[in-house]
């Protein structure tokens, strides 16, 4: 028994040299990337077409919930100071979920790639320290490591850097897992089903042991799991983590 667990494969590489990082290559999590955002921007487009005011359809009634639910959500976690931050999170809840999904149709999940997790990581990161010095001040923030007493500056500023390391880690390791659990859960079923069905006597059996029959239904329940609750949950982690620390940053000053 084969299981190709490896990372994304690199599809093809343009004949462009970027400073220190060398040739561009397209892997297959940029590309399924890309389609994940022409299908979130087709069907915002869909929703938010021929809006009314009046005898609004069924369309328009679902795009009206889904930003009341974003509304909600930005606005109950961090406070009314903070409704510009809506649009941000609604995109990141719905790329994660969606990336976290599309494996369902037999695409490779940009989410099992370390790098999405981490590029989402840094740039909450990067507004988490806007926050702070917009806070404090650039001299109140770098006086924030030295709290309590300046011999815990080292371990204050691991603690911060630490703050995008584990949101990137935990969002990856748990959509990693399933990828890996349900190839290893695929293989196991198709050698059972070979060698099962190769009792058979004759044609028969070698004909059947070549169908993995025992791969349909068992890892169709656990996709439950591990796609559709897993999945919308750690969109639903990273995404309240990103709107705590932005908030808590707003208090520290």
């Amino acid at each position: 028994m084969e299981l190709d667990i490896n990372g994304a494969k690199i599809l093809f590489t343009l004949p462009i040299d970027l400073p220190v990082l060398g040739p561009l290559r397209i892997s297959e999590t940029m590309v399924v990337s890309w389609i994940v955002m022409i299908l979130i921007t087709g069907f915002c487009i869909w929703l938010t077409h021929d809006l009314k005011e009046e005898n609004i359809s069924k369309r328009q009634a679902l795009a009206e919930m889904l930003v009341e639910m974003a509304n909600k959500f930005v606005v109950g976690n961090m406070g009314e100071k903070f409704r510009y931050m809506i649009p941000f999170v609604a995109a990141l809840f719905a790329t994660s979920v969606v990336s976290n999904l599309i494996s369902l149709v037999g695409l490779r999940s940009p989410t099992s790639d370390l790098s999405t997790e981490a590029a989402w990581a840094v740039v909450v990161f990067i507004m988490i320290t806007a926050q702070k010095i917009k806070t404090s001040g650039f001299g109140g923030y770098l006086k924030g490591f030295t709290q309590p007493i300046p011999v815990m500056t080292p371990f204050n500023v691991l603690s911060e850097l630490a703050t995008p390391v584990s949101m990137a880690c935990r969002h990856f390791g748990n959509i990693l897992s399933g990828v890996v659990i349900n190839a290893l859960i695929y293989g196991s079923l198709a050698l059972a089903s070979g060698k099962l069905l190769g009792l058979l006597p004759g044609v028969l059996g070698r004909t059947l042991s070549q169908i993995p029959i025992l791969d349909v239904g068992v890892p169709a329940v656990l996709s439950v799991y591990f796609d559709w609750f897993s999945g919308v949950m750690q969109a639903f982690i990273f995404c309240m983590l990103t709107v705590m620390y932005i908030a808590n940053a707003a208090e520290e000053g």
